[in-house]
């Protein structure tokens, strides 16, 4: 697997954050093309990590802040969380960020308010945007580690 650099670019916040929310999420999806349904389901750590799972973590997680909380959607999306092979989770995953990318840049600010979701202090659609960021960032991390213990491969 080739590594690939985080992009670097002068743009506004909103283009900024995205990017590198693309780049993250691009860097994931590559940590689960060209593994087996076997090695995707399988964990080699204690905790029972799969990268099966974190693929459909990840996809819950955006449907959760943004489709959810942010939009306040609930329809459907219950059903969806349950891909059995790792071809169906990634195929959501890109279909929830598609769909999280088009609220993204459709919001005229990044300052709009989530409406009060769990009891928790209101946050803004910057903070859901960073958090998803990071949150992405920080499964990468784990995908690589699964990958490399599963075969070796290494790179973003």
């Amino acid at each position: 697997m080739t590594d690939r650099k985080p992009p670097r670019l002068t743009g506004d916040e909103r283009v900024t954050l995205l990017s590198l929310l693309g780049y993250q999420r691009d860097s994931f999806a590559r940590k689960l093309s060209g593994v087996t349904e076997a090695e995707a389901a399988a964990s080699p750590v204690p905790s029972g990590t799969s990268l099966l799972w974190l693929a459909k973590h990840m996809a819950d997680a955006e449907v959760n802040w943004v489709l959810r909380r942010f939009l306040q959607r609930s329809e459907g999306w219950s059903d969806q969380g349950h891909a059995s092979t790792l071809g169906k989770a990634m195929a959501r995953y890109r279909r929830i960020c598609s769909q999280v990318d088009d609220v993204l840049t459709r919001e005229t600010t990044l300052d709009a308010l989530c409406p009060d979701f769990d009891g928790g202090p209101s946050v803004n659609l910057r903070w859901i945007l960073a958090h998803l960021l990071e949150e992405t960032a920080r499964h990468a991390g784990h995908a690589d580690i699964l990958r490399e213990l599963i075969d070796g491969s290494i790179g973003r």
